[in-house]
């Protein structure tokens, strides 16, 4: 951490030294994009990144509003209910010059759909993808799918040919730690092109003066500069300095003091993710205990869990009120999401020590949370929040809070016995969150699982929601999932994260629910 910290400093220090143009916005937030391959990871700050370079074939505006990308228009096929018929915009050539093609998305979409990609879990249900024509794609899926379509916001298109050229037709290994041409590489059709990469410490993306959409969008930006610093304090003071100009994810200490800076502003608003604690149930001794038992796997335990964790006293003390606490992992946002399952009950020490007795752990037992400590708002000290909450029920926490880049890739490899998580929801539908957080982990489907939990009922229930397409019926079946698992206590929800960004005064840029800065947006009022 003090070696990267150095590194940022260094960093502002080259930029203050130079003189910042209009048109020129220098960005900061605490970590970088985990890879530039497009398919590998399912995760906000690489999406983020990727947002600027690819295109997909829809997408979420700032308002969260479906808008086309390079699809123009997309409908299910007239005489085929299973197939979902996208037709391609023409015209659109990629950075390094090769024209985009039906070939370019059918190799994306099956691109996507490897062993080795996180975005899978949003293909399931597809049979085929092929090319009608030049410019027409067909989806069949197996059985009407209607929420295919949002399932691609975060799906980008490559370039067939450039894949081929170097040597990336498959995605990277990430949980692997595979190095391949597209980790560090990019071409898209996105409206800005890669100039200069250096993963951790700053990455210069230069406008596509080319981009399809330059006539669309304002397009104000000519040069965009990345620059993650990890530490709140140093992104913070580089804001008030003038060394960036914008600052994704305020810390929440740092919001009312920014918002009395002169030539700073806030923008806020609510974030589509909601942040939780995972267990691992399925095993009969954990790695990390000190007891000849599963602590997890007895629902009394996850109850008293439940019930020791205070949301309140950490949305009070440790987010300063910029969260909403939780009852169930789903925000607002989402299609499924009730007020009553999101009910968040009192912290109750002497119901959950009486559960730990009713259990056979009235003396407690030893575990080892594993934490990010620079993905969500203030991830750490809610792991330590936790730490001391649990402590009153006889849980002896051992804490290891380390980068999101080794927290995600060891929880990929099923390391972890308890841990911290967030998750968004970019379809707006539970199915994503079944699908990914509640299925029984196997090749396609709940590869986000790491609980062990596995249910027929709700596997079955996940399947069908993702083809019913009665509104009415697939409500209903949303709503039976969620009370089975909401019953069974397989996460314990912390809260909904807010967002504030922080910025130039001279800036017009608002807050996305997604966390996603669709910089092509960005307006300057100078």
């Amino acid at each position: 951490m003090f070696q990267k910290t150095l590194i940022a400093t260094a960093v502002i220090g080259a930029m203050l030294a130079s003189t910042a143009h209009a048109e020129t916005l220098r960005w900061t937030r605490s970590a970088d994009s985990l890879t530039m391959d497009p398919h590998s990871q399912n995760e906000g700050p690489t999406h983020s990144v990727n947002h600027q370079i690819f295109d997909t074939l829809l997408y979420q505006d700032m308002d969260v509003e479906y808008q086309p990308g390079l699809a123009t228009d997309w409908y299910v096929h007239e005489d085929d209910p299973s197939v979902w018929v996208f037709e391609i915009r023409e015209g659109v050539t990629f950075h390094e010059g090769q024209a985009l093609t039906a070939d370019d998305v059918v190799f994306s979409l099956n691109r996507a759909r490897h062993e080795n990609a996180d975005m899978r879990g949003l293909l399931t249900s597809i049979v085929e993808v092929r090319a009608a024509d030049d410019y027409t794609v067909e989806v069949v899926t197996d059985g009407p799918n209607p929420l295919l379509p949002n399932n691609l916001t975060n799906l980008f298109i490559m370039s067939r040919e450039w894949a081929e050229e170097h040597g990336v037709e498959e995605p990277q290994d990430y949980a692997a730690g595979e190095e391949t041409y597209a980790v560090r590489n990019a071409n898209g059709t996105g409206p800005f092109r890669v100039e200069s990469r250096e993963p951790d410490v700053r990455t210069v993306f230069v406008r596509n003066d080319d981009y399809w959409g330059i006539d669309h969008y304002p397009m104000e930006i000519s040069e965009l500069i990345f620059t993650p610093i990890e530490s709140a304090s140093t992104r913070v003071a580089a804001l008030l300095s003038g060394e960036v100009d914008l600052l994704q994810e305020t810390p929440v200490q740092d919001i009312e003091r920014l918002s009395q800076a002169d030539g700073i502003k806030n923008e806020q608003g609510a974030e589509n993710r909601t942040i939780f604690l995972g267990m691992r149930m399925d095993l009969e001794v954990l790695d990390s205990t000190d007891v000849d038992s599963n602590p997890f796997a007895d629902r009394r335990v996850r109850e008293a869990i439940n019930l020791a964790v205070d949301a309140t006293t950490i949305q009070r003390s440790v987010m300063r009120g910029n969260s909403e606490p939780a009852g169930m992992i789903a925000p607002p946002f989402v299609n499924g999401y009730t007020e009553e399952m999101d009910e968040v009950l009192p912290a109750d020490v002497e119901r959950a020590q009486a559960l730990m007795d009713e259990a056979g752990y009235g003396d407690g037992f030893r575990v080892t949370l594993n934490c990010s400590n620079d993905r969500y708002v203030n991830d750490e000290q809610i792991c330590q929040a936790v730490v001391s909450m649990l402590a009153r029920i006889g849980v002896t926490v051992d804490l290891i809070a380390q980068t999101r880049s080794l927290h995600f890739a060891e929880m990929a490899r099923e390391e972890y016995d308890f841990y911290l998580l967030g998750w968004g929801v970019p379809t707006m539908d539970s199915e994503y969150v079944f699908n990914y957080l509640y299925h029984t982990k196997e090749e396609d489907r709940g590869s986000w699982n790491f609980t062990g939990y596995s249910d027929e009922r709700v596997d079955e229930l996940t399947v069908a929601m993702g083809q019913e397409v009665d509104e009415d019926a697939r409500n209903e079946m949303i709503a039976e999932a969620w009370q089975i698992v909401h019953d069974e206590i397989l996460y314990i929800p912390i809260h909904h994260q807010m967002l504030t960004w922080s910025m130039r005064d001279d800036i017009e840029f608002q807050v996305q629910s997604e966390n996603t800065p669709h910089f092509k947006y960005l307006r300057f009022n100078n």
